[in-house]
């Protein structure tokens, strides 16, 4: 009987930690996805201040978020730099991410 008592702990710890690394795993992916839809809404709002792409900024932003599977939170211009939060929904939580694009410091 000690044996058993044995194996059904070994299972339940293994168990356990399988579901604490899918729930991390998630979660990295999760994070990733959402830094990456930041950098793509940062850059189109950037490429519409700048006036390469018609538009408004965040507008721009927002649209190129939603494509992400993200959804825009904050959005800031600052002549050609542009600042923008983004959230994705993950179960009962959610994964933010910002991002930054613009001209190099000290370009013309």
């Amino acid at each position: 009987m000690a044996g058993a008592a044995t194996t059904v702990g070994v299972l339940a710890v293994t168990a356990t930690l399988a579901v604490g690394f899918v729930a991390a795993g998630a979660a990295a992916a999760s994070s990733a996805r959402a830094a990456g839809a930041a950098d793509a809404a940062a850059l189109a709002a950037a490429d519409t201040a700048s006036g390469l792409v018609p538009g408004e900024p965040c507008v721009s932003a927002a649209d190129v978020a939603a494509r992400n599977g993200a959804s825009l939170t904050a959005c800031r211009i600052d002549g050609l730099i542009a600042t923008v939060e983004v959230s994705i929904d993950v179960g009962p939580l959610d994964a933010r991410a910002r991002a930054r694009a613009g001209p190099p410091p000290g370009s013309p």
